[in-house]
């Protein structure tokens, strides 16, 4: 029997069941070696890991992969969560109770009293007064967490509240992070309005890119490197494409016509490398021709 917003005794249990394994696993004496030597830090390799499988199985359309992922990504969060209660810390109840307020806080259109009564009732609102809702909260949300981390003595208010671009994480990769930097700033009117300026921009960078190979300036050259792709991002943002999602389809496009021209050289028993560049070029217009 599937899960509805009012039957979820079943997930409940299966969680509960799932924390009490994670406990066990850490138990002092009875545990589990390698699941005692871990800590927060020397899981986010794995936590990284898990996230990209995610993906992976979405990308190949495979169901049951996808869930053998999701699970798998679900314990790192209970792993987290476990070695935080160890320590005095949060738990997964609180995980769990944070990302429900702020569902219920970032809805208001959906539950206007900010709690599950209100489900139901009419909302008169179009979806860009939503998106204009929902960064508003975001942004008293982001000023409220700068308020606690201060209280707590986990960061100052003078290097804290001095950008919009505040709290994006460095840690995220670096085209995810570019298009949240982009995006941020856009909010405050620092963005074009048309495609056409943008394009220009990446012209522009590609320009700068090649005058600095032309006097060997290699650092220089790296430089503009990463103004060509952080436009790149700034195109990709401006045609609503995620640039991410773009890019791991160019590798799957570049993977499968590569593959094709192996295999095509594998029948006429010749080898990548006995053959000229424009061989292999003439062979991977004939995969792009081919649909790949």
């Amino acid at each position: 029997m599937q899960d509805s917003p009012g039957n979820n005794l079943g997930a409940a249990a299966a969680i509960d069941k799932l924390l009490q394994v994670m406990a066990m696993l850490r138990h002092p004496k009875h545990g589990c070696p390698w699941d005692l030597e871990q800590s927060i830090n020397s899981l986010v390799p794995f936590t990284i890991e898990e996230v990209y499988e995610v993906v992976d199985a979405i990308e190949r359309k495979d169901m049951v992969d996808f869930e053998d992922e999701l699970g798998d990504l679900l314990f790192q969060i209970v792993f987290y969560t476990q070695l935080t209660r160890e320590d005095g810390g949060f738990g997964f109840a609180d995980v769990a109770h944070t990302v429900t307020n702020k569902l219920l806080r970032r809805h208001p259109h959906v539950f206007s009293d900010g709690t599950t009564d209100s489900f139901g009732e009419l909302a008169e609102l179009s979806s860009e007064e939503v998106v204009s809702n929902w960064e508003a909260i975001k942004q008293q949300e982001r000023e409220d967490k700068r308020a606690r981390q201060i209280a707590a003595g986990q960061s100052s208010e003078e290097t804290d509240a001095s950008s919009v671009l505040d709290d994006i994480p460095r840690a995220l990769p670096a085209l995810e992070r570019a298009r949240k930097l982009q995006k941020r700033a856009a909010r405050v009117g620092f963005d074009w309005h048309e495609m056409a300026p943008v394009i220009a921009k990446m012209r522009e960078e590609l320009d700068e890119f090649e005058q600095a190979l032309v006097q060997g300036d290699h650092a220089k050259a790296e430089s503009e490197l990463g103004d060509v792709f952080f436009s790149a991002v700034n195109l990709a943002r401006h045609y609503k494409t995620e640039p991410e999602v773009a890019l791991r389809q160019a590798n799957l496009k570049f993977e499968a016509r590569f593959k094709w021209i192996e295999s095509k050289l594998k029948d006429e028993a010749r080898a990548l490398e006995d053959c000229s560049l424009e061989e292999l070029d003439s062979l991977w217009n004939q995969a792009k021709a081919n649909g790949l």
